[in-house]
């Protein structure tokens, strides 16, 4: 008897330390076959970029090569998994002064806890190649997952990592709703720059906030009003358009461009809302003469093309002052222009009463 007790226990043991030796044995899955959020076409050369292949030659050449950044695109699936990695290549391993390579080339993990999306940690990147196990250790329980993509490089590939015994398949909450996006065109600092994690670029943190698909169409020193990138946004049936180029123009192309590019988008979007804004007073503009009359004139100019649109009729129109935008205490930014991760807080909660009411009001 105390020979079959014996045995018995060992086989306990022995099943029991084989159910563990599977349960953390990780699968790796190809994110492909997940819903991809922040696109505003699957017409795309592969599949993790921003613009059309058809814009290939037509957009100009920057414009283009950004595009391939993945900025706002966000991989949605739902598993039971204690455990969560993530397996990437980027396209160009690319890296920057000013900005930390989570932020540039790495992946945000958040879970939807309580109706509210909540960080839960970040791939960071080690090469041209990564592999990293994002959260282990946790309990057994059915969790719908966003996954963010870089800011400022592109993804070739990229799986997702569960326990073998673990089920990981398409999100059950339809959430971020997908349904009439908003969709936001501008500059460096709305593609990301220079934020220390992909999740906190202020489109990703109002998307959250607002539990609503955000486009980011944000074009690294290239926000310049390009005729083809609002023919691009008028072709999405959006709930809000923001227009956040003023950094990357000057006065006379805010004269020259501003008001054909809102016309292309009205003619084609005739009730959506349009929201236009100033540039920012960044902090050095206290010190930088030059650059505070800089600031002056561009915002002069934006609202004398606004008065104008007011002038002739143009409704669903709203111009946001920059006035408060990122604070007052200087803290906001990593260069004096570029935000930090507060700067992107700041700046989604400066924005979020402000296209609450916008949106509501139409």
């Amino acid at each position: 008897m105390s020979g079959m007790t014996i045995s018995k226990g060992i086989l306990i043991i022995v099943s029991l330390v084989l159910s563990h030796i599977a349960n953390a044995q990780t699968v790796y899955h190809d994110a492909s076959v997940f819903p991809l959020l922040g696109k505003i076409s699957d017409a795309t050369e592969t599949r993790y970029e921003r613009l059309p292949a058809r814009l290939k030659g037509v957009s100009r050449d920057a414009v283009w090569y950004l595009g391939k950044n993945t900025a706002g695109l966000a991989i949605r699936f739902c598993s039971d998994s204690r455990q969560i990695s993530v397996k990437w290549e980027t396209l160009n391993d690319f890296s920057m002064n000013h900005m930390a390579p989570t932020g540039i080339k790495g992946l945000d993990l958040y879970s939807l806890e309580n109706g509210e999306w909540t960080y839960v940690n970040t791939a960071r990147p080690a090469a041209k190649k990564s592999e990293a196990t994002v959260i282990s250790n946790m309990e057994r329980k059915e969790r719908e997952w966003m996954l963010y993509l870089p800011l400022y490089d592109g993804v070739v590939s990229l799986e997702i990592g569960v326990e073998s015994s673990a089920f990981i398949g398409q999100p059950k909450v339809a959430l971020p709703c997908r349904d009439k996006p908003i969709v936001a065109y501008g500059t460096s600092i709305l593609q990301g720059g220079c934020a220390s994690r992909t999740g906190m670029a202020h489109t990703s943190i109002l998307s959250r906030m607002l539990n609503r698909e955000i486009i980011n169409l944000g074009f690294s020193g290239n926000g310049q009003l390009d005729d083809e990138i609002a023919e691009l946004m008028a072709e999405c049936d959006a709930s809000l358009y923001i227009l956040d180029f003023m950094p990357n123009v000057s006065v006379e192309q805010i004269h020259a461009k501003t008001e054909k590019f809102y016309r292309i988008l009205r003619d084609k979007r005739p009730d959506t809302p349009i929201m236009f804004i100033e540039e920012p007073i960044f902090p050095h503009t206290r010190f930088d003469l030059n650059m505070q009359n800089r600031v002056h004139e561009l915002n002069r100019a934006l609202h004398e093309v606004f008065d104008r649109l007011i002038a002739n009729g143009e409704k669903n129109i709203l111009l946001i002052p920059s006035a408060g935008m990122i604070g007052e205490d200087g803290e906001a930014t990593v260069d004096g222009i570029h935000f930090t991760d507060l700067g992107f807080m700041r700046y989604a909660e400066y924005l979020y009463p402000k296209m609450t009411n916008f949106i509501l009001k139409k």
